[in-house]
């Protein structure tokens, strides 16, 4: 149980004492810091602790975003301050020096709080500081300044700041306007429930697999249902993560599901949609385009990673480009113009039910298709020009998170050692030449020795793509550059090879390996680097499967390509999945939730 330790003297007519029970504070009393130096050393090493200046006046929110978010092992709020496990030693030495400045004597005018803030601040202790906004917390000096603050409390409403944070400060158009003014309230009634936000996502889950059932029934009354329950499940999705920040409930478990679950629900209606096409009145085959939306998604979001991990600490991040993007920001009309013409996840699923319910699956695709394709020629070319007008320096950091992110396996690796300083380099360009070359050979020999060559120099141009550390203007292309190659290859060769459960085989495929590359950004976001070597080894890297499945389609029939992509699709699943769920309940896991743009 986490125990709150209340310095100095107590004031009458308090609130703190209960305020501090509701959060669910074991409270003590200390005198001094002598006493609270004390009472810190007997709370257990594995247990959360806060110390509060009995004169503090403030919002009970402003005491749970300051003291009970679990993010941080160590925070603080004006009187207030925290420390969870990782962060007590720190606390203890900053405690005990100060006791041993003062003498251990109660203080009446300082707050202890407050000095010990100040004293992890010289240490270098990284302490998060909430932002709070309207609400109030203070530590009043004398009786008129407390009668102020009471009022400055009374003026705020704490419970309608609480669910106006919980909805995340940048969204997109629809979720902003159509669901968030009542999902925040579906998250409110969650919590006073005891709902956690993984039961919320699970559910959302659940609805979001029933929605892809209805599709695959192929008939018009399971496109409607499908179309009603994906907004459903939408609504979850965003009634979780508000349940989590009203709460404060975070948790490396849910930032897995949190950072997972979409992909797979979207994928899953994708795959729904295509088996109900073909098991509809006219019997449409549209599994190639059902792939084709989930490569075009995928490789949209890595742009998207890459691109933002290539900048992430970089210096003399300014162009004119950046510069111009500001500016259209501070009009209100463009950033939702913006926002939307990139078709991020609430207009995506909002377009996708409505289509699946009023039109065909067939529809539904090339619309999807075409909308996508138009946000991602849209997002990249801007990052393109910031890039190229920007004069920046790549961190280290930056190249390795690079590095990790194109998922080089062993192939890779080892031809690049014997390249790595022979003459010119330019990395995106050595993908790019790699990738329509194993692209075009596929669409224009399919299944044969020809592709399975071009797959070869596939291999050799990405060995050299990532001989030298990616530092380039332009090297965040890199990764994106070699999922469109890995998928396309894949969807190609599964088009051409005439079978009818090759495209659905090359599917799961494609998604388990997408999964792998989501699993990978998380970690980096995290900071808690990528997946383990051995983990790449054992599926190949991006370069060891497309030529795989390039010999796999010149040496066997088509049924049996057919029968080797689901094998692969199985074995890839199940080495990801295994060591994925190991890592992100394990205790250091990170706790990654996304507050970014909507995806």
């Amino acid at each position: 149980m986490p125990t709150a330790i209340l310095t100095g003297q107590p004031v009458p007519g308090s609130s703190i004492e209960g305020d501090l029970r509701s959060l669910g504070f074991d409270v003590r009393l200390a005198d001094g810091s002598a006493d609270t130096e004390a009472l810190l050393a007997a709370v257990p090493a594995q247990d959360r602790v806060a110390v509060v200046d009995a004169r503090f006046v403030g919002h009970l929110h402003a005491l749970r975003l300051g003291l009970t978010d679990p993010r941080f092992p160590l925070a603080a709020i004006p009187g207030a301050l925290t420390a969870q496990p990782a962060g007590r030693p720190a606390l203890t030495r900053a405690l005990a020096r100060e006791n041993s400045a003062s003498g251990g004597t109660a203080l009446v005018v300082d707050s202890l709080a407050d000095r010990v803030v100040t004293g992890l601040d010289a240490d270098g202790e990284g302490v998060h500081r909430p932002e709070l906004g309207s609400l109030v917390a203070e530590v009043p000096a004398d009786p008129q300044a407390r009668n102020e603050a009471r009022q400055a409390v009374a003026s705020v409403d704490d419970e309608a700041v609480r669910l106006k944070s919980a909805v995340k400060a940048r969204d997109g158009f629809f979720t902003t306007f159509l669901i968030s003014p009542y999902s925040r309230y579906i998250a409110r009634w969650c919590a006073r429930r005891g709902l956690t936000p993984n039961q919320v996502t699970t559910a959302s889950l659940i609805t979001a697999l029933i929605a892809a059932g209805c599709a695959a029934t192929g008939t018009r009354g399971g496109f409607v249902a499908a179309g009603v329950l994906l907004i459903a499940s939408f609504v979850l999705d965003c009634t979780d993560g508000q349940l989590a920040r009203y709460s404060l409930q975070y948790s490396t478990l849910g930032a897995w599901l949190d950072a997972t679950f979409d992909r797979i629900k979207e994928y899953a209606y994708y795959a729904g949609l295509a088996l109900g096409a073909a098991r509809g009145g006219g019997s449409d085959d549209v599994w190639a385009l059902a792939l084709g939306a989930m490569i075009l998604q995928t490789c949209r979001h890595v742009v998207d990673f890459s691109f933002n991990e290539a900048n992430h600490d970089a210096t003399a991040n300014t162009s004119p480009t950046a510069a111009l993007s500001d500016k259209l920001d501070s009009v209100g009309w463009t950033v939702w113009v913006r926002r939307m013409i990139v078709l991020p996840i609430g207009e995506r699923w909002a377009m996708i039910a409505v289509l699946t319910a009023a039109t065909t699956p067939r529809i539904t695709f090339y619309a999807l298709i075409a909308g996508c394709a138009f946000a991602a020629t849209y997002t990249t070319a801007g990052r393109v020009l910031r890039s190229v007008t920007r004069k920046a320096r790549r961190t280290d950091r930056a190249a390795q998170a690079l590095a990790d992110l194109t998922d080089s396996g062993p192939l890779a690796q080892g031809v690049a050692r014997v390249v790595r300083g022979k003459g010119g380099h330019l990395a995106p360009l050595s993908a790019a030449v790699g990738v329509v070359l194993v692209v075009a050979g596929s669409w224009l020999w399919g299944p044969g020795w020809w592709t399975v060559l071009m797959a070869g120099a596939y291999v050799l141009a990405s060995a050299e793509a990532v001989s030298r550390p990616l530092k380039g203007a332009l090297d965040w292309l890199v990764p994106p550059l070699f999922r469109a190659g890995e998928y396309l290859t894949v969807l190609i060769l599964a088009a051409k090879s005439g079978v009818n459960g090759a495209l659905p085989a090359a599917f799961g495929l494609v998604a388990a390996v997408a999964y792998h590359h989501y699993d990978t950004v998380y970690r980096i976001r995290g900071n808690a680097g990528a997946p383990p070597a051995w983990l790449v080894r054992a599926v190949g890297g991006q370069e060891g499967r497309t030529l795989l499945v390039a010999v796999l389609a010149a040496l066997l029939t088509a049924p049996q390509f057919e029968v080797a992509l689901t094998v692969l699709a199985v074995a890839v699943a199940l080495v990801v999945l295994v060591e994925s769920i190991r890592f992100w309940v394990s205790a250091g896991a990170p706790a990654v939730h996304d507050e970014g743009e909507p995806a």
